[in-house]
This record gives C-alpha cells, structure tokens and sequence, in this order.
C-alpha cells in the first residue's frame, strides 16, 4: 500500500530553529526534519543543530576491508530516509522526507527456553545508540530521571535501542514500522526487568508507552509459554475504561499480529456475545474491564488458570473507581505462581497497599519525581481567571485562533454541559461529546471521528481523561475545572504525548479558588508562568476544598505524593452524580460565539450558544437526572 504524504505539523514557537515538526501521512506519529542539514529524528531537538563539518581532504583508497558476517548471510540495510514529491494540496508539502519505518533488526535473536521467566539471550550485534549516543547507563537514567528501587538486587541496564533488546524480529519489524526510533524511558528500563521474570511497579505519567512496556515483554512470555489457548490466555490486562480497554487491545492486534499472538478484548456496555466467541476460538492476551471480567468467570465461560502475566494498568484510576473488590476477586483465580506487572501514573497509598498485597518483591521503576505532582513540561499551560458568563466568548476565540483541521479536546464537568455545548460547537466547527451515558457504538463512532480527524473538536467529561491516546491533539481546553489537580495534570496530558508539545488553556473561576495553591504549584513545577489574578485566589481559596489527603508524605518507603486525590465528575458509571462538588451558576447567561472577519474556517455569524441557567443553587443537582449506580459496576 502506498504511503501517504507527510504534512507539516501545527506551529510550535518552541522548537528550534529551523527544525520542523511533520506528521507521517501513514501512522500520524510526530517526527522533526532539518531542512538546512536534512536531518531526520522522531527525538525532540533541543537546541540549534550541530555545525556542519567540513567536507575532508581527499585520501588515498583503502584496502579493502573484510564485511561483517550477519546470520544468514543477512547484511545490515543502510539508507538515508528517501525524499518523495507529491502533489500540491493544502498543508501537503513537497519533496519533504518520510520517516525510515524499516526494520533494522537483529536477525541474531535466539529464542530462550521455555518457562514462566523467560530471559532474553544477548544480541551479538552491537546496539547502535542514535537517540542516546554512546551514552553511559548512569548518564542515561539521569537524563530521563529514572529511579530504581529494589532492595538487595542490581537492576539491569536499560535497552537504549530496539537492537538491544534481542525480541524476535517480527516484532521489531511492527515497532520499527510504526516509526519509533528508540525506547521510551519507561519501556527502555521496564522491559529489561520483565524480561527476567520480576514483578514491577512502574511509575510514569501518561503518554510515555507504559503499554508497550508491557505487552511486548508479555508477547515473548506467549510464545515461549506455548499454552492452548482455548484453555484460557496466557496474558491477562485489567483496564479501569472501555475506552483505554480498546486502546490497549489495538496495539496488542497492531504489534501482535506478525507473532500469531491472539487477543480479544472484554468490556460493558457491549453485548457479550461476540466476546465469548471470541474466548472460545481463544485468546492468548486478554484485555479487560474488572466489571465485565467478572461477569464471565460468574457464567464460567472463561478460566485464568493459564494466566501467568497479569498486568493491572492505570492502577490508581481503577482504585478511585471502586474496583478494588473486583481486582481481587479476579486474582484469586489466577496461580500464584505468576509474574504481575503495575503501571500507574501516580503513586498514593491505597495504590501501595494493594501492591504490597499482590506482587511479590516488586522492583519499581520511577521516571520523574513520583515526590510530586507535575506536569508534562512540553505542554504550555495558560490559566486564565475568568466568569461563568465570559467562558463562551473566550473559548470562541481559542477556536478561531487554531489551524483549521487542529485536534482540540475540551472538559467539561457534567455529561448535560458537554452536550449542550457540544451541539453549539457543531454549528460552527464540527464537535462531538463523549461520557459515560453514551453506548459503546455511540463512543466508538465518535473516537473514531476525532481521530482521523472528520470531526477535529472533541467535547467531553473525564472519562477521556486518562488512556485516550490521540496522536496530534494540539490543544486541550479545561471548560470547567475538575475536582483535583490530579485530573487536571491527567487532562492537560491528553495533548504534548510522545515528545510533541501542546498547549492547554484552563478557565478558573471563583467557585475554583480552593484549588488554586495546588495549581499554583503545579504551573511553578513545569516552569510556566502564573497570572497576578490567579495568585490572588491563593489567599482566598485556603485548603478547605481538597477534601480527605490521599498521599503519602515524602518519607515514605516508596515516596509520596503532594497533591490530594479526587473523583470524576463523570457520574453514573461510578458514583452518583449528585456528588458533584462544584458551586454556583455553572450556566450563567447566553453568552454568542460572534464571527469575526479574520475568521479562519467558513462559520455562520453571530450563532447563539444557548446554556440553561439554574435559578438556585441546588440547580447543580439538576445537571444529572442519571440515577446512581453501584460502586464498580460493569458497564466499563
């Protein structure tokens, strides 16, 4: 199949000149290109280019010198990254290189013996290190703020290329295809630790391939293990959404399928039928929400016997979402004898706790400072003080400023506003709204939309908040502000994802003060500047809105966290929607999205955005009229 053309990334002031950002036409992932020295990298430069070295005196010819020997007979393919012309057409450019998506991969992988910790051999070739140079382990963990902890044991090196790592090279070929040049830190110190059977906890914010770091070490345990799997996976993946469920059970099909990996995928809100034909054609990976999961091992339709590695991803978010008692349930019938793997993006005790519970002698990996909250530091973060009534006026010009076609996602705090405000935008920009009361099909028919990018305005609650992996989300807009810094930090990272940069733009109001000096420190934390208006708050907010303190203090075992916890506001799948915590007018007025005539995209003028205003404050109880449901339930 043809490729399709690169096409130049949205502007970003931040990178340094003259690099570009392009977007490959075939996967969408971001990668940079030099036009002076036509360089290439899916790396962030960080700095001006290196000079270009004189061209050297001419030498005499050397003798000749003796190839290298690959195994079978196989020589290593060396090529600069093609230039291709195409035709002329809106963002397309011409003769613009594509990225080099193939494989150079070590035909050298022997297959280790078969067992429940396998270990890989050693690639005989060297590992070149484009992205890292020949850097040291102790420099490499240092510029990516890696941490171990592992008591009594020396952690392993981390795999700074692909090379390195001795998988198979099938599946070098799918990750080099999808044009990943090397490792994310996560995955580089993660896989290692896998790969000798080791339980772990790994601590990362979103965005950072926590899922490769799991599932590709899980693919060698497949193929070594050789289980039937008609008598059950061999892989089991707990996911607190539906939505980060499909994510994951995408990139298992994506990277699996050279490998002859099956998996298939269990979530609520769908019929059950075709999941449980798909258990008995069989799955060896199986990625699942605990509600429905649990349904099935009630009907015996499925068996965990074989399950040798369990993967709890997105931990805490599972943890805030009641499904503690499911977990649990599900991991009595999985063998002891198993290797557990949990990824999390922040690090509270009741995530501690469950961990001491079901892993045995874990060794963590952190990247970043897990003694903190932080921010994606790629992300330019503006928080502007504003009104209820001046939300709408604002965001319109938020807009207007995008490129035309840019991903935008904006929050909302209750599923009645991201409707209603969904259907406002759609007369002028096309936007679409995702929550928690919308089908399965109605969810799929929308991510579906915002990604190939046919409906480019996302409007939606938290349960897009963590997992949603979009490539090339440009801006994020906080509409309203969420009930915690953490979901802020988790929303704001919906966009800056693998070593791209966003822009996030937060609406605070009066009725948020409780939550600015945590904000405060957050934007202080990523270097980004804070408003006059917004330090005023701090002294009027206190600490009185944060609620309970979920973190532990930083002279903990593992550290702690400062920053407190927080529900969604996303209601019915979880908790009542009732409990939200907002106060005040959330409506206020009817502000118009009025026209402009710099206007980049062909709108109609002067359409009246519509907001219900609610006459009194126990009007927020009216946002929801969904009744509440069980804690955990299933339709995730």
């Amino acid at each position: 199949m043809a490729s399709a053309a690169p096409r130049y990334a949205p502007e970003d002031p931040t990178l340094p000149k003259p690099w570009r950002g392009l977007i490959d036409g075939t996967t969408g992932y971001l990668y940079f290109w030099n036009p002076e020295t036509k360089a290439v990298t899916y790396d962030r430069p960080t700095g001006p280019p290196p000079p270009v070295a004189p061209a050297p005196a001419p030498a005499p010819a050397p003798a000749p010198v003796q190839q290298p020997q690959y195994h079978h007979d196989e020589r290593a393919r060396h090529r600069d990254p093609p230039e291709r012309h195409t035709e002329s057409a809106g963002n397309r450019m011409q003769n613009a290189p594509f990225a080099d998506h193939k494989a150079r991969n070590d035909p050298s992988f022997e297959r280790p013996s078969a067992g429940v910790n396998p270990a890989p051999m050693p690639s005989t070739n060297p590992a070149p290190q484009a992205a890292n140079g020949n850097m040291s382990v102790d420099a490499y963990r240092k510029k990516h703020e890696i941490t171990i902890i592992c008591p009594g044991r020396e952690a392993p090196p981390p795999f700074m290329s692909f090379q390195s790592t001795g998988f198979p090279s099938e599946i070098l070929r799918e990750v080099q295809q999808a044009g990943f040049s090397a490792p994310s830190p996560i995955q580089a110190q993660s896989w290692p630790i896998a790969l000798k059977g080791s339980d772990i906890v790994a601590v990362a914010k979103t965005g950072s391939g926590k899922t490769l770091g799991y599932l590709l070490p899980g693919f060698i345990l497949v193929k070594n293990l050789r289980h039937n799997s008609r008598d059950g996976p061999t892989v089991l993946v707990l996911s607190p959404t539906r939505e980060l469920a499909t994510q994951i059970q995408d990139e298992a099909i994506k990277f699996g399928r050279s490998s002859r990996i099956s998996s298939t995928c269990l979530y609520g809100g769908a019929p059950k039928g075709p999941q449980l034909r798909d258990l008995e054609r069989g799955a060896d990976i199986v990625v699942a929400t605990p509600g429905r999961l649990n349904d099935i091992l009630e009907m015996g339709k499925v068996s965990l016997r074989q399950v040798a590695y369990l993967v709890l991803d997105e931990a805490d978010r599972m943890l805030d979402m009641g499904f503690e008692p499911q977990i649990r349930k599900i991991v009595k019938q999985v063998q002891p004898k198993r290797q557990t793997l949990m990824f999390t993006a922040t690090w509270p005790r009741e995530v501690r706790k469950i961990a001491s519970d079901l892993l045995t002698n874990p060794v963590q990996v952190n990247i970043g400072n897990t003694d903190e909250l932080v921010a994606n530091k790629s992300i330019t973060q503006y928080v502007e003080v504003t009104t209820s009534m001046e939300k709408g006026r604002r965001l319109d010009q938020i807009l207007r400023q995008q490129e035309p076609g840019s991903k935008v996602i904006i929050f909302c705090s209750t599923k009645r506003m991201c409707d209603q405000l969904s259907r406002n935008l759609s007369r002028q920009y096309g936007a679409s709204a995702i929550h928690g009361d919308k089908s399965q099909a109605e969810r799929d028919s929308v991510l579906s939309e915002f990604r190939t990018g046919r409906c480019p305005i996302l409007v939606a609650t938290d349960v897009a908040a963590r997992g949603l992996d979009v490539k090339d989300i440009r801006v994020v807009v906080n509409y309203d502000f969420p009930t915690g810094v953490e979901d802020y930090v988790h929303r704001i990272g919906r966009t800056g994802r693998a070593g791209a940069s966003g822009i996030a733009y937060t609406f605070f109001c009066d009725q948020d003060s409780k939550y600015a000096s945590d904000l405060v420190k957050i934007l202080e934390g990523a270097n980004q500047a804070v408003s006059p208006e917004l330090r005023a708050m701090v002294g009027r907010g206190g600490y009185g809105g944060r609620g309970p303190r979920r973190w532990a203090s930083s002279n903990d075992s593992y550290g702690g966290h400062g920053a407190y916890g927080s529900q969604t506001r996303d209601g019915p799948s979880f908790q009542s929607s009732f409990n939200n915590s907002s106060s005040g007018n959330q409506y206020g007025g009817a502000p118009s999205f009025t026209s402009s005539n710099n206007n980049q995209t062909s709108v109609a003028a002067n359409l009246p955005v519509r907001f219900y205003s609610s006459s009194s404050r126990g009007g927020d109880r009216a946002r929801s009229r969904s009744p509440p449901k069980a804690v955990g339930v299933s339709n995730w």
